[in-house]
């Protein structure tokens, strides 16, 4: 089994909540689904996420100030930024700003599955 703690999706498509927490489901991931960056920061799953799968451009807080905002706050947990609309200036963002993968949508269950299996790795060795 892949459980290695909580995976964390934060996406304002819920098509896009459903299919992942669907996918991660059934590779033995636990998942928590929010609708927004700000449901959650209010949550009380913080402290338990061991990644964070997040989309790069939602209403409110987009992934990328999410990101920012777990980094000033002194919570380091690894995430994957989803888009789908891909940039090159994005992806650079995204890497250079300490995420673990940037995927463009639509992508492959095995890129998200190495870019899974390499945040949870760097979290139990306390790397972020």
């Amino acid at each position: 089994m892949l459980n290695e703690g909580l995976i964390a999706i934060v996406d304002d498509d819920s098509s896009v909540r459903e299919g992942l927490t669907d996918l991660l489901d059934s590779m033995g991931f636990v998942t928590e689904t929010f609708e927004s960056a700000e449901d959650f920061l209010a949550s009380s799953l913080l402290a338990c996420t061991a990644c964070l799968i997040t989309d790069g451009q939602m209403s409110g807080m987009t992934g990328f100030e999410l990101h920012d905002h777990l980094v000033a706050s002194g919570k380091r947990i690894p995430t994957i930024l989803i888009t789908a609309f891909p940039e090159e200036t994005d992806r650079a963002r995204a890497l250079r700003q300490g995420m673990f993968c940037y995927l463009p949508k639509p992508f492959n269950d095995s890129d998200l599955l190495g870019c899974l299996r390499s945040a949870i790795a760097s979290n139990q060795r306390g790397v972020h």
